[in-house]
């Protein structure tokens, strides 16, 4: 028996070694803990695991971007590339087998890099002795971004006109003089003229004296000094009666109905004027005519066919499918064909303006092949699928925009890629066999820039560059020698996003989604439409996405070269999304804001709610959309007579505007 227990001992497999033991994680520190980076640059986070003692303890640490993706990237191993300014959100994990990961979350910010120029405004005119002009600059960095460092200003010749620290130019004595705005090692420099001598007459001229809300009224303001006529002066305006504003070039719009005293003051040079102000009343109804209810998937992009009786819808959230829809009947439309493919999301479909050649775009395919599907119309109710491209824009493509070109007759694709937030041109005078021309990009990193969408008229290319602002670019116009396969870059608009959006980030908190979304030209106007949700995103408890914010922006080029923001408009509630222009009205998709028509006539200046210019609202839902009875307004097509609006939640809503009825009156 003491054998057969030996041996059956010596058998037996040895005990597992003893493991030492490992101090559950408790906290976990990162330096720096206050970290700033300039954009274009990069900093190391260092994250360690300590336990309840505070001392270090064996953990993985892993570091994940979740908040500002557009504006940055961080790697795995805490490597942190600030794109853009903004702030980033990391958060830091320490992960130990068993355990709940413990978390830290950094706000990395991200700031401009150095001026390389100095922006002034206003423009000055001729200047009176004893006046004083407030002036504004702020250096930008070579990526266009303003950058918080403090202006210096100088007088060449304070005798003339001297210049406080904040830019408050006063006239002294008769003469000429420059002052100089330095930021860092750049400057600008602003020519000054200043007149002197007594003040025989001065008038205040407007181009109309009765307007409604919104007309924009021209001030021309004279003066005649020291025997000498002036009509080059810069006036200081001010406004008594109502609700309104006028610009530092004398242009006046009224937001309220009312009598207004308007006055221009150059030093002893005073004038008024009156301007009565009646009501804009444009309004009208929306007739809803018919709708698609979509379930399955949420709707994204609509296009409609130049016949006017197909559309194509869209689909994401997983989806797989664009719908083809006769619509030739709004009453009653109905689902004819489906375009199945490899992809999650159908963000974005348009024909050429001949209706021959179908593109969508494609995002999120399981085999990583993302780019764009191309189909020949020869019947427009029944696509046939000719060809894809995905060469170099796998990463995906969110937007695309078909044009032909009128000169050379050449169809070509303006694409964006989600990868690099780069504008790639492909060529489809064969269909079959889609060919790149070009790739162009802003002068930012890839993890700053992003490209969201494309509008190409008369040559022109106007991309909505997300923390790029507008940037327009010649691809035939010829303006700057351009053509689809050499882009020439023509002049940028681009603004403070976080100033802007400040109180979504207070509702929020840091890292929300803000950037320039859209774009649409129409006549001398390009209206920009940004898109912003704060960071929170979706509302706790509920599928729909929350409440979204955003502004469109109304940008003056009629100097192509130096666009300008001139207008807003935006919602009490919801955002902005997509835009289209026709004639003298401006249909928005507002998100939960819904359909909103805005009148768009004359000359646009500030803000356009106030104006009273809505024609039309609408909120589309329905109890057995997506999303029951939640409005999410992508966008709206107008075609002929018939507005189709896309809701993410709920499907296709066609409909149109038409005029109040009539009241009766005894």
């Amino acid at each position: 028996m003491t054998f057969l227990l030996l041996s059956l001992a010596l058998i037996q497999p040895p005990a597992a070694a003893a493991q030492p033991t490992v101090a559950p994680v408790a906290r976990v520190v990162v330096t720096p803990a206050q970290p700033t980076v300039v954009a274009g640059d990069s900093i190391r986070l260092a994250g360690q695991a300590l336990d309840a003692n505070g001392r270090p303890t064996a953990a993985a640490v892993l570091y994940n971007l979740t908040a500002g993706r557009f504006e940055g990237t961080v790697s795995r191993d805490g490597w942190v590339t600030g794109g853009s300014p903004a702030t980033l959100v990391v958060t830091v994990s320490a992960v130990q087998p068993g355990r709940a990961p413990v978390t830290e979350r950094v706000e990395v910010r991200v700031v401009a890099g150095p001026a390389v120029r100095v922006a002034v405004e206003p423009r000055l005119g001729t200047l009176v002795a004893g006046q004083s002009v407030p002036l504004v600059a702020k250096g930008i960095s070579q990526q266009g971004d303003a950058g918080p460092a403090a202006v210096l200003w100088k007088s060449a010749n304070p005798r003339v006109a001297r210049v406080s620290p904040g830019g408050v130019v006063t006239a002294v004595a008769a003469g000429r003089t420059t002052l100089t705005a330095s930021v860092g090692g750049a400057s600008a420099t602003v020519p000054v003229e200043v007149v002197a001598g007594a003040v025989s007459r001065a008038t205040l001229t407007p181009s109309a004296t009765r307007v409604r809300q919104g007309d924009v009224v021209r001030l021309a303001f004279s003066a005649t000094i020291g025997g000498v006529a002036r009509t080059s002066l810069s006036p200081v305006y001010t406004m008594s009666g109502g609700n309104g504003q006028i610009d530092p070039d004398g242009r006046f719009v009224a937001y309220a109905e009312g009598t207004y005293v308007l006055q221009a003051t150059a030093g002893p040079a005073t004038a008024s004027t009156v301007i009565t102000v009646t009501e804009r009343d444009v309004g009208q109804q929306f007739e809803l005519l018919g709708k698609v209810v979509r379930s399955r998937f949420t709707t994204e992009e609509v296009w409609v066919h130049p016949n006017g009786k197909v559309a194509y819808l869209g689909s994401g959230s997983g989806g797989d499918v664009a719908y083809v829809i006769d619509v030739s009947d709004p009453a009653n439309p109905v689902v004819a064909d489906s375009l199945v493919t490899n992809t999650r999301r159908v963000n974005d479909l348009m024909t050429d303006a001949e209706g021959k050649i179908l593109v969508h775009t494609r995002e999120g395919a399981s085999d990583r092949k993302n780019g764009i599907v191309i189909y020949t119309l020869e019947d427009p109710l029944h696509p046939k699928k000719v060809s894809e491209f995905t060469e170099t824009v796998t990463a995906g493509v969110h937007s695309s925009f078909v044009y032909r070109d009128p000169k050379t007759r050449q169809l070509n694709v303006f694409l964006t890629n989600d990868g690099t937030g780069a504008l790639h041109v492909i060529n489809l005078d064969d269909p079959a066999n889609p060919k790149e021309l070009a790739v162009w990009k802003t002068p930012r990193i890839d993890a700053g820039r992003s490209l969201h969408d494309i509008d190409v008229q008369d040559g022109l290319l106007y991309g909505s560059w997300w923390n790029d602002g507008l940037v327009i670019l010649d691809v035939g116009n010829g303006i700057k020698g351009g053509s689809p396969s050499n882009p020439q870059f023509v002049s940028q608009y681009k603004y403070d996003l976080d100033k802007l959006y400040k109180r979504v980030e207070l509702k929020g908190g840091p890292g929300y989604i803000r950037g320039t979304h859209t774009a649409w030209r129409h006549r001398d106007y390009v209206f920009i439409a940004d898109e912003v949700f704060s960071a929170g995103f979706r509302q706790e408890g509920r599928s729909e996405l929350e409440q979204a914010w955003g502004r469109m922006q109304v940008i003056d080029v009629s100097d192509i070269t130096q666009p300008k923001a001139v207008a807003w408009w935006e919602p009490d509630y919801g955002g902005v999304h997509n835009v289209w222009a026709r004639a003298d009205t401006l249909y928005i998709g507002a998100y939960n804001g819904g359909f909103h028509a805005l009148d768009i006539t004359g000359e646009l200046r500030g803000d356009l709610k106030a104006q009273n210019r809505s024609i039309a609202t609408f909120r589309p839902s329905d109890p057995n959309g997506h999303v029951p009875n939640a409005t999410m307004t992508w966008g709206v097509v107008v075609k002929d007579d018939r507005i189709y609006i896309n809701d993410m939640n709920a499907g296709l809503f066609i409909g149109r505007i038409t005029p109040k009825p009539g009241r009766y009156v005894p």
